[in-house]
C-alpha cells in the first residue's frame, strides 16, 4: 500500500494532518500534498471553493509539481472498510473521457479524493457563462463533448467489471480539458451495482433537479436509464446553449419538440439551436443530437437508448464539413 500524506488547510490558522493509505494496483502513490482553499478568482478552474452536492473541491499541487483537484467529502455514511474497498475498485477504472483518480485518504471523520486537475474547467461555465475568457463555446466543441461524454457513460454502463451508474449526469460534473475533451467527473461518488443485478435505490445518491429521470420519484430500482435521462437534457443545453426548463416546462417542451421532429419538418430545428452560432452548425449533427436527446428522455425508462448506441448514432454524423442549412 503506497502512504499518503496529506497537509488540508481549511481555513487561515487552521491546519490538520491527516495519515491515510493509497490504494493497491493502477493508483499511484501521493506522497503530500499541500491543499489551500482556491481563490474567488480561481473558481471557474473547476468550482474550486465551491461546496457541491458531495463535499468542496480544491485545488492542490503535490511535490514532483503536479497539480491536482482534492475533493473533501461529507456525509459519508460508509465503514473505513467499506469506503477503502469501493475506492479499490473505482481507482481501476480508466478511459479518457473519465476523471482519473490518483488517491485518496482515510483518517477518522476525514474522507479525502485525490483527482486530476481538468484546466479548462466544467461544462457549465463553458457554455452557459461564456468560459473563461467569455468565449463563445463554438459548434465543433459542443459535438465534441456530446460525443466523449456518451462514450465515458457507455464504458461506466457496458465495459466496467462493475456497473457504474453515475446518478447526477449534469454540465457541472462535466470538465473539459486543455484539448476541449471531457471529463465525466464524480461518477466514483455514485453507488456499484453488480453487472446484471435488478437495480438498487440508491437512496443516498441525489440527482439535481432539471436532470432528475421521472422514475427517481416512483418506488422503481435505478439502472443506468436514470443516466441516459439525463444525458438527454445535457444533450439539449449544448445545441440550443441555454439551460433547460425543469419539472412541467420541461416536459411540455419535450412535448412539443417530438411533435415538431414527427411533422418531417425541419425549419424547426434552426429556430432551436443557439442562435448566436449561425454559420457554423453542422445541421446534420444537430438534427441526429436532437433525435437522440428525444429518445434519451423518453418517460418509460424501457424507450430510452443504451449509452453504447448513443455513441453509435452520433459517430455516425461525425464528418469534417458542416452540411447545409436546415432548409435544404
Amino acid at each position: 500500500l503506497h502512504r499518503i500524506w496529506l497537509v488540508v488547510h481549511l481555513q487561515e490558522g487552521e491546519e490538520a494532518e491527516l495519515d491515510g493509505r493509497g490504494i493497491p494496483g493502477d493508483i499511484e502513490p501521493v506522497p503530500e500534498v499541500h491543499v489551500r482553499r482556491a481563490e474567488k478568482g480561481h473558481e471557474a478552474l473547476q468550482g474550486c471553493c465551491r461546496k457541491g452536492g458531495s463535499g468542496a473541491v480544491y485545488k492542490a499541487a503535490l511535490d514532483d509539481e503536479r497539480v491536482v483537484a482534492v475533493k473533501k467529502l461529507e456525509d459519508v455514511i460508509e465503514g473505513e472498510e467499506e469506503f477503502k474497498a469501493e475506492l479499490n475498485l473505482i481507482g481501476r477504472i480508466y478511459h479518457k473521457n473519465l476523471v482519473r483518480m490518483f488517491g485518496f485518504c482515510s483518517e477518522r471523520s476525514h474522507r479525502l479524493l485525490v483527482s486530476e486537475f481538468v484546466e479548462n474547467g466544467s461544462l457549465d461555465k463553458a457554455l452557459f457563462g461564456g468560459g473563461a475568457a467569455g468565449r463563445l463555446l463554438r459548434w465543433s466543441k459542443r459535438y465534441k463533448i456530446g460525443v466523449g461524454v456518451a462514450k465515458g457513460l457507455a464504458y461506466l454502463h457496458h465495459e466496467c467489471l462493475e456497473w457504474v451508474i453515475h446518478c447526477d449526469v449534469k454540465p457541472e460534473n462535466i470538465l473539459l480539458d486543455q484539448d476541449w475533451e471531457p471529463k465525466i467527473a464524480d461518477f466514483g461518488l455514485a453507488k456499484l451495482l453488480n453487472k446484471g443485478g435488478a437495480g438498487s435505490n440508491v437512496s443516498r445518491i441525489r440527482g439535481t433537479r432539471g436532470y432528475i429521470a421521472p422514475e427517481w420519484a416512483s418506488s422503481l430500482p435505478i439502472n443506468g436509464k436514470v443516466d441516459v435521462y439525463s444525458y438527454g437534457v445535457v444533450l439539449l443545453e449544448l445545441v440550443k446553449g441555454r439551460e433547460s426548463p425543469a419539472g412541467w416546462v420541461l416536459r411540455r417542451t419535450i412535448m412539443t419538440l417530438k411533435a415538431e421532429l414527427v411533422s418531417g419538418e425541419e425549419a424547426w430545428i434552426g429556430q432551436f439551436v443557439d442562435h448566436r452560432l449561425e454559420g457554423e452548425v453542422h445541421w446534420r449533427q444537430a438534427m441526429v443530437m436532437m433525435e437522440i436527446a428525444l429518445a434519451c428522455l423518453e418517460e418509460e425508462r424501457n424507450r430510452r437508448p443504451t449509452m453504447d448506441s448513443v455513441v453509435q448514432m452520433l459517430l455516425s454524423c461525425d464528418d469534417e464539413f458542416p452540411s447545409g442549412g436546415p432548409d435544404t
